[in-house]
């Protein structure tokens, strides 16, 4: 008798073991904030003469909200982030924020206009500037996301899936 209550147990054990380590992997699903990558592949540049809209056109197809990231990726350049007067004007003087190391992350901490230009001559009058307008964050993220508007990477899908195939094979473990 003690050996089969011996091995009932050694039984559930990896079972739970299972079942804890896939509920705490869950917590990326519920992760509040995104990474977006300015300018998609291209990153921070300078736009083509005919492309000066670039980055606000690049802005306005995503639903920023609060504590989402903007990565910024550059080759000798730099990112501001600048009042409303000093964006209109090209104006780099004073930048509330600056950087300068070529792979740059902005927290957008509040909600209302960032507003973005490159700190190098000329850039900023070229079209190497970006307002980006942060909502305030959803009650239900998941919604949010699968509303439209938010952008959800190919990775964090796979994640989403693998999720939930997890949870259906230990639905059959229980």
């Amino acid at each position: 008798m003690a050996y089969t209550c011996s091995m009932a147990a050694s039984s559930i054990t990896p079972r739970l073991a299972l079942f804890l380590a896939i509920f705490a992997s869950l917590q990326h699903l519920y992760v509040s904030y995104y990474e977006f990558q300015v300018g998609d592949n291209d990153g921070w540049v300078v736009p083509s003469e005919n492309d000066s809209k670039k980055y606000n056109d690049w802005a306005s197809k995503i639903r920023f909200t609060v504590d989402d990231f903007v990565r910024f990726k550059y080759i000798k350049d730099s990112v501001m982030a600048v009042t409303p007067t000093d964006y209109e004007r090209c104006n780099s003087l004073y930048p509330n924020f600056f950087s300068n190391n070529g792979d740059t992350i902005f927290k957008l901490n509040h909600t209302g206009p960032f507003y973005f230009i490159s700190g190098v001559a000329g850039h900023c009058e070229r079209g190497q500037r970006m307002i980006v307008k942060v909502i305030s964050q959803q009650k239900d993220d998941y919604a949010s996301v699968a509303g439209g508007g938010r952008s959800i990477g190919a990775s964090n899908l796979v994640i989403i899936l693998i999720h939930f195939v997890l949870l259906y094979l230990v639905s059959y473990l229980f």
